[in-house]
């Protein structure tokens, strides 16, 4: 029971990376045209870590991972067609 209770709080925390990245990309649109290159190195520097973190059984990576993930996908620009 304790397990899920931990993992239903992860998830929300993940779900507050939404509104954190929204936030940053807002604060910060200079950044976004220069630095799309990194955006994207650090969403896969992280999608590598929160495998390896789920392979190795930490939890607070995994979550960490993923939430600095979620955070910087939300600075990605779309890019017009």
């Amino acid at each position: 029971m304790q397990q899920i209770y931990t993992l239903l709080i992860g998830i929300c925390v993940l779900l507050l990376g939404i509104p954190a990245g929204n936030f940053l990309a807002r604060m910060n649109r200079d950044e976004l045209e220069k630095g799309q290159i990194w955006f994207r190195t650090i969403i896969i520097i992280c999608a590598l870590g929160a495998t390896a973190s789920l392979i190795f059984g930490s939890d607070a990576l995994f979550f960490s991972f993923l939430f600095f993930m979620i955070a910087t996908s939300r600075s990605l620009k779309k890019e017009k067609k």
